[in-house]
């Protein structure tokens, strides 16, 4: 029987947001959109979400992250640090242009 998927989440150190790794999929969207929703609710105007540690996100996990950021408003936007790229490609594919999202590959 093959290991359950995991996602697990942590706060950042030194900085606004948060370290995800693992899969964002069915099993562990409900943690992947409870992260989004706080970083939607914190308010500031910097959100990093640092995701080297990610293995997949799906295209349900990677319109949440879009969602999230539609939400944001003003001039607050998500900085995504080392996404795994096929995350990036969703999002240029379905959500182009997404003004909220910057993608940060150092």
């Amino acid at each position: 029987m093959p290991a359950m998927p995991r996602l697990d989440v942590y706060p950042l150190t030194g900085r606004t947001g948060i370290r995800a790794a693992g899969e964002v999929s069915l099993p562990t969207r409900d943690i992947w959109e409870r992260a989004l929703e706080r970083a939607v609710r914190e308010g500031e105007d910097v959100y990093y979400l640092e995701l080297s540690a990610l293995t997949f996100v799906d295209v349900a996990g990677a319109g949440a992250l879009a969602d999230a950021a539609r939400r944001l408003g003003g001039q607050r936007r998500l900085v995504l640090d080392r996404p795994p790229p096929g995350l990036s490609r969703i999002l240029g594919l379905l959500w182009p242009g997404l003004p909220a999202i910057e993608v940060s590959t150092s």
